[in-house]
């Protein structure tokens, strides 16, 4: 029965959290709802958008909330050479990235070949390995556009 009325998704971000053994605040639930939105955001990104949902959060308590996020597993931190460091809820399934060079544009790329971890080291030091992070990096459809035009 419960399959056939889902949960609205602020009670169910309230579960996430409990369920990871962390409280339910505000700022969490406003961080989030914005992650939820599937982009690749810096911290400034996302205390301006939890922002419009909350009076008033600091920087840092954005930045506790990621970090005790990323812990618990809800939340995933990214860091593309040369950007800042970024966040996105798509947890768990060891996805890859492609950055564009012209506009910093971050894309979701699934796993080429096989399961999890996806890429297996020639020589893995003895270490068990259970992810691989790749960054694909090149122009994004709009930039190509833009180079072509120019």
């Amino acid at each position: 029965m419960a399959d056939m009325y889902p949960q609205p998704a602020p009670q169910r971000r309230a579960e996430e959290l409990r369920a990871r053994g962390l409280r339910v605040t505000k700022p969490r639930l406003a961080v989030l709802d914005v992650l939820s939105q599937g982009e690749h955001l810096d911290v400034d990104e996302i205390a301006a958008r939890v922002r419009t949902r909350l009076d008033s959060v600091s920087i840092q308590a954005v930045y506790d909330v990621l970090g005790a996020l990323a812990r618990a597993g809800l939340a995933r931190r990214i860091e593309p050479a040369g950007s800042p460091a970024r966040y996105e809820s798509r947890v768990g399934d060891n996805h890859h990235h492609i950055v564009c060079r012209g506009c910093g544009t971050i894309a979701d790329v699934d796993c080429a070949v096989g399961a999890a971890p996806c890429l297996d080291p020639s020589n893995s030091q003895g270490y068990e390995v259970d992810e691989a992070e790749v960054t694909f990096w090149g122009l994004c459809p709009v930039c190509q556009k833009l180079r072509a035009a120019d």
